[in-house]
């Protein structure tokens, strides 16, 4: 491959360009994006290559797609009519039906992977690219069977290579798996500091008390309204099932301390701590 195409370039997308282009040195990595801004500030951090439009891509060996999840559903017919027999484009969003759904009766699907890289930080932007995002992370491909196989083979070369793991799912138990371990810990995390900053307000020294446990709780409430919004919105069913179990378990928890039962408050603590058996080794 020697024509990479990257529609959005910013943490994802950056941050793989980044890798792939350390890995191969001869590649030469385009940008694609509605602003030319984004491009410019791509160019001068090395994340690309060359600037790009979407007519531009018949001549590319592979295609990134890394934008909001809504937007990938809209584009990405337009992009498999206009790639090349040969050419494979990949996805990165976090949701996976509506995406595969977009395109389940387009003449190219063959030439699309479905694919969610379990990786990321709570900033955006290309500044917020970085090396090595992607190594000992889990990468999820969906209906990777109604992908040639030879372009299958090729994403797995550049998967392996980034140091990624890979799970095969179907997009249904992608999306419901995912609202759990994801979608559930970003709407806590800005629902925290929603209550937080509320409070602050006649409360000024509220944020002086808070240490490195709210710091990492709240972390990912700092993550884009412009990305999550779409997600929330794709996997609404799965996404409101997670939030009934959750508000249960916090209502649970309230009528516990009512009912002064700290001993069944220990207790739930003390079995809950197997999530640490259970996440041992991901950072």
């Amino acid at each position: 491959m020697k024509n990479l195409y990257f529609i959005g370039v910013g943490l994802i997308g950056g941050s793989l360009a980044k890798d792939i282009k350390e890995h191969n040195p001869d590649v030469v990595i385009h940008g694609i994006s509605r602003k030319d801004a984004t491009l410019e500030q791509a160019l001068s951090l090395g994340l690309i290559d060359k600037k790009a439009t979407l007519d531009d891509i018949q001549h590319a060996d592979l295609v990134v797609v890394s934008i909001p999840v809504d937007a990938t559903v809209k584009l990405l017919p337009t992009i498999l009519d206009k790639v090349s027999d040969n050419g494979l484009v990949i996805d990165a969003g976090s949701t996976k039906q509506d995406i595969c759904k977009a395109v389940e009766n387009h003449p190219k699907r063959r030439n699309f992977l479905a694919a969610h890289p379990i990786a990321g930080t709570e900033h955006s932007g290309p500044s917020a690219a970085i090396n090595g995002l992607f190594k000992g992370k889990t990468n999820i491909i969906c209906e990777v069977e109604k992908t040639a196989f030879k372009l299958q083979e090729n994403a797995l070369d550049i998967f392996k290579t980034l140091g990624m793991r890979i799970r095969y799912m179907n997009p249904e138990a992608h999306d419901k798996h995912i609202a759990y371990v994801s979608h559930l810990s970003h709407i806590s995390s800005f629902m925290l500091g929603k209550t937080v900053i509320e409070k602050e307000k006649n409360e000024r020294d509220i944020f002086d008390m808070a240490g490195s446990g709210f710091a990492s709780t709240v972390r990912l409430a700092k993550s884009s309204p412009e990305m999550w919004t779409p997600i929330f919105k794709q996997n609404k069913t799965n996404v409101i099932e997670t939030l009934e179990e959750y508000i249960n378990n916090l209502s649970q928890f309230k009528e516990l301390m009512k009912q002064d039962d700290f001993e069944a408050i220990f207790d739930e603590m003390k079995n809950t701590n197997h999530i640490k058996d259970i996440l041992k080794g991901i950072s």
